[in-house]
């Protein structure tokens, strides 16, 4: 007979350990301990759990240092790589473990199901397991088949997925919009309601619902945000073969209010950690059901086109691109992050150097990611201007804000050719007319010198 254990709900901070220091692990782990909690963070990478010891970031997350440099001084964030010392006493373990695609699209949980197995032979008292990685419809359920092999002793398992942006991922979890916890014990229920209690006392919502509903909840949210992002690139494609602005577009159909006017932008299409991985594992999951999500194929099969939307478009201004030199600005997926995963950027300079095409490059945060993955094949430069001297023309991959207002007169003493091509759609139309440039956006009329 496994052993009882009863919560203490008067005591206010929490122990907390959280298994995994990615993207998701680290701002989970810091913004608890910014709430008075004392956090473990524990991670098997024996390096990166010296230098965040030492107090060394491992990631780039906009106001994240702050938070974790405060903490670690205040003795509310530790850091170990021993399983057993992290969740000793602890009342919540999270589990935010990569889950990568595997080749058939599925979500790979050997990470997450290896540590449910310790976890059986080490828990010593009740604990609340929370998976708080995006995990397939299920997972839940496997978890606590897991742990229960060896444990001895009650535990709950919770599904509570992230819904965090990176390059804004602490502002969405100090004030979330909502909080959605999957349990159907009422024991695990006042845990999790007690500690995001301080995330939301404006009054947005937690929703408490069974593991299932929760586990789908964030698949479905991304999927229909990837859906926004492709619709919108289709409708942008078309718009070019019109002579339509997709800009014009976007704003008319963005005022409607069942619309919104997020997830509208044309661009190279998504990347990141989240939105390809759990297109890619609701896919799977509809197959292993024999449910044909026509929609969700279609995404997926846009956004793979997108990537290298641009490139005809050069093709076509250049001809051969043989010894060819493009000016390349912007590597992360997105702005305000230094994640190159699935990034656009690495799509086009792959196809770019295939064409006998030669890179400069350059990214605020993301060269030292990109590097590990190129290698020596691109010309990485230190400042942005650097990048364009020489250059035949300069491809943008990246809204980052340095880039929306550049000098355009010294821009075009350093390119070899007044030619833009923007995956961004960051200048205005007439404005680059008026400068003289070549200037070829997503969506909008192209602009010839």
């Amino acid at each position: 007979m496994k052993a009882s254990f009863t919560f203490d709900t008067r005591k206010f901070q929490m122990k907390i350990a959280v298994v995994g220091t990615g993207y998701v692990g680290l701002v989970t782990g810091t913004c608890f301990a910014e709430t008075g909690n004392s956090v473990v963070c524990i991670d098997i990478n024996e390096e990166k759990v010296r230098q965040m010891q030492n107090g060394i970031i491992p990631i780039f997350e906009p106001g994240l240092e702050d938070l974790f440099q405060r903490n670690i001084e205040e003795g509310r964030l530790t850091f170990t790589t021993s399983l057993a010392d992290g969740v000793y006493g602890a009342e919540i373990i999270f589990l935010a473990l990569p889950t990568p695609s595997g080749e058939d699209g599925s979500a790979d949980l050997s990470y997450i199901m290896g540590v449910a197995r310790e976890l059986g032979k080490i828990l010593h008292q009740y604990v609340v397991v929370v998976d708080k990685s995006t995990v397939p419809v299920g997972t839940s359920e496997k978890v606590r088949a897991a742990i229960e092999e060896h444990c001895k002793v009650e535990f709950d398992v919770v599904s509570n997925p992230e819904f965090l942006r990176e390059g804004v991922a602490v502002d969405d979890f100090m004030k979330p919009e909502r909080v959605v916890i999957g349990t159907s014990s009422e024991k695990a229920k006042k845990v999790m309601e007690k500690l995001y209690a301080p995330f939301v006392r404006q009054g947005n919502p937690i929703f408490v619902m069974d593991e299932k509903s929760a586990e789908l909840t964030k698949y479905a949210a991304n999927a229909f945000l990837a859906m926004k992002i492709s619709f919108m690139n289709e409708v942008a494609n078309l718009a070019e073969k019109l002579g339509a602005d997709i800009d014009k577009v976007r704003r008319g159909i963005g005022s409607d209010s069942r619309i919104g006017n997020k997830f509208l932008y044309a661009g190279t299409g998504y990347g990141g950690s989240c939105f390809p991985k759990d297109v890619k594992a609701l896919s799977k999951t509809s197959l292993e059901y024999q449910f044909d999500f026509k929609i969700l194929n279609a995404v997926m099969k846009v956004n793979a086109e997108q990537k290298t939307v641009l490139l005809p478009k050069i093709k076509r201004y250049f001809g051969d691109l043989s010894g060819k030199t493009f000016a390349l600005w912007g590597l992360a997926f997105k702005p305000n992050t230094d994640d190159i995963r699935e990034a656009p950027a690495l799509e086009m300079i792959e196809e770019l150097l295939k064409a006998g095409a030669k890179v400069k490059a350059f990214d605020p945060e993301a060269m030292n990611n990109v590097k590990k993955v190129v290698q020596n094949r691109v010309e990485f430069t230190s400042k942005a201007y650097d990048a364009l001297a020489g250059a035949d023309a300069l491809i943008i991959m990246t809204e980052w804000n340095e880039f929306r207002l550049p000098d355009f007169g010294k821009i075009s003493s350093l390119l070899k050719n007044k030619v833009i091509f923007d995956g961004r759609n960051l200048y205005d139309l007439s404005h680059m007319k008026e400068l003289g440039y070549h200037y070829e956006s997503i969506g909008r009329p192209a602009v010839t010198a």
